[in-house]
C-alpha cells in the first residue's frame, strides 16, 4: 500500500521531529529542551538530528517523513531556505521551523510554507510554547485525513475535501473538491475498510468510493456529483443507494421537500 490513514487521539499520537544544524552545541541544546518538554508535558516524541543538510536531503529523498523540522538557516554550502525548497519537492506536509541568529531570511522563509521563524538562542519558555502550538496543529491536521505518497511527494488530504475516489488498475485516483486529482497505488477495498467508520462515504460501484456530501442527483443509472461527474450504479442497486443516502441526509438533519 502507498497510502496511510490517520485518525488518532493525542495520547497515541507519536510526533516525529528532526533537527538540522551545523553547530553541534545548538543540536545538544535543543535536544535537551526537547527532553525537558517530553518529560514535563508527558509527550512521546521520536527525534533525529542531522549535522549536514545534505544528509537530511538524502534521507528525505529516500522517503523519510517527519512531522516537525527544525532547520538552521545559515549553514555551510547551502542555506536552510534553499534546503527547504528542495524538501518541498518531496513533502508538503512537514512543519518547517527555521532557527537562526538573524532575521535576514524571515520573509523569504514563508515562501516555502514555513510554520515559524525562531531567532536563536531559544529559551525554554519559547520552546515549550512553540512545541505546544505546532503539535496542536499537527494533531488537528492528522485527524480525519489521508496521507498519500504520490509521485509529486507526500501529501495530506482532508477527508472533507475528498469528493470521490476511483480505482483504475492498481492506481487510486483521489478527486478533490477543487478539481485536483492525486494518484497513488493501493487497494480500494482496503481504503473502504479504513473509511468505514465515516458515514459520509459510500461505495456504489466496485470502482468508486464517493463522499455523499458531494452528491447532486441520484437517478436510476448514475449518481451525479457536484462536479457533474456521473458515477455508474450497478443494475438493481438504485433503491439501496437512495436509501443509504436518505438515511445519511436525515442523520445530518438536512431539509427535504417531497
Amino acid at each position: 500500500m502507498r497510502f496511510e490513514f490517520e485518525t488518532v487521539e493525542r495520547h497515541v499520537f507519536m510526533i516525529k521531529v528532526v533537527f538540522c544544524d551545523d553547530d553541534l552545541s545548538v543540536l545538544s541544546e535543543i535536544n535537551a529542551l526537547l527532553d525537558q518538554y517530553c518529560a514535563e508535558c508527558n509527550q512521546e516524541i521520536v527525534c533525529t538530528a542531522f549535522h549536514s543538510p545534505l544528509e537530511l536531503l538524502s534521507e528525505i529523498e529516500k522517503g523519510l517523513r517527519v512531522d516537525i523540522l527544525f532547520l538552521d538557516v545559515i549553514m555551510p554550502g547551502e542555506n536552510g531556505v534553499s534546503v527547504a525548497k528542495e524538501i518541498r519537492q518531496y513533502d508538503n506536509i512537514v512543519k518547517i521551523i527555521f532557527l537562526t541568529s538573524s532575521s535576514e531570511f524571515a520573509v523569504e522563509s514563508y515562501a516555502v510554507g514555513a510554520y515559524f521563524y525562531q531567532i536563536k538562542p531559544i529559551c525554554k519558555g519559547d520552546f515549550f510554547q512553540l512545541m505546544d502550538s505546532v503539535i496542536s496543529e499537527c494533531e488537528k491536521e492528522q485527524k480525519c485525513s489521508l496521507i498519500l505518497n504520490c509521485k509529486s511527494g507526500i501529501t495530506r488530504i482532508e477527508l472533507s475535501k475528498l469528493e470521490y475516489c476511483e480505482v483504475i488498475g492498481r492506481t487510486l485516483l483521489f478527486h478533490l473538491e477543487n478539481g485536483k486529482i492525486l494518484k497513488s497505488s493501493g487497494s480500494l477495498d482496503e481504503l473502504c475498510v479504513k473509511l468505514a467508520e465515516y458515514d459520509n462515504f459510500l461505495r456504489p460501484h466496485r470502482s468508486f468510493l464517493i463522499n455523499m456530501e458531494y452528491i447532486q442527483n441520484i437517478s436510476y443509472k448514475a449518481i451525479t456529483m457536484e462536479n457533474l461527474v456521473k458515477i455508474p450504479i450497478p443494475h438493481g442497486k438504485c433503491s439501496e443507494i437512495k436509501n443509504k443516502y436518505l438515511e445519511y441526509a436525515f442523520s445530518r438533519k438536512q431539509v427535504f421537500i417531497s
